[in-house]
């Protein structure tokens, strides 16, 4: 988690509350964390909590934004895709505890879940901002796919079902990637 010196202003309780809820996290389930646990473990107010999220799995889910979002600068400064996966799987490591407790939520507003949404509109928007328009009916099917594989073995992976390392699994998301998906992101430059 960063500094405090480098979070805005603004967003410094939403990271006392992540702090906490990671806390939380190393002794009980997601499912039977409760809000009040959250705050009291923190010194903030319910209504603080409220005024930032709209239940946990919002605040577990807006972590994992501020985590994925530092491997999307990554790759928007140039870099690859397996460059900003090796980045994504380190910060997912670096917070392992925190992410296999909320990788085994599977429900609702879940985090395998809005993983997906993210990871989805990040490659269909970055097809756009390279060609102009929304990847055709096929290739949206193609990241679909894509995305949904990749995210189980993410799961698999911090779960501790599969033992390798970012680099290693980076590579092995890179080229699991279907070839008409392969070939557009190597016309963008996007793939070693």
């Amino acid at each position: 988690m960063p500094e405090d010196t480098e979070i805005k202003k603004g967003e410094k309780s939403r990271y006392r509350l992540a702090r906490s809820m990671k806390e939380c996290m190393k002794h009980a389930s997601v499912e039977s964390i409760t809000v009040k646990q959250i705050t009291e473990n923190c010194g903030l107010t319910r209504q603080t909590f409220y005024r930032n999220f709209l239940d946990k799995y919002d605040l577990i889910n807006w972590y994992f934004d501020k985590l994925l979002m530092k491997s999307f600068e990554h790759m928007g400064q140039g870099k690859t895709i397996y460059d900003a996966l090796v980045k994504k799987f380190t910060y997912i490591k670096e917070e392992q505890n925190f992410f296999a407790a909320a990788f085994r939520y599977d429900s609702q507003n879940s985090l395998r879940e809005h993983d997906f949404e993210l990871i989805l509109a990040f490659y269909e928007n970055l097809i756009k901002e390279k060609t102009g328009r929304m990847p055709e009916e096929q290739v949206h099917f193609l990241l679909e796919m894509y995305c949904q594989s990749s995210i189980y073995m993410t799961v698999q992976w911090v779960l501790g079902e599969v033992k390798t390392t970012p680099e290693k699994l980076a590579r092995i998301v890179v080229d699991a990637m279907p070839g008409k998906l392969m070939k557009l992101f190597l016309e963008f430059e996007m793939l070693k």
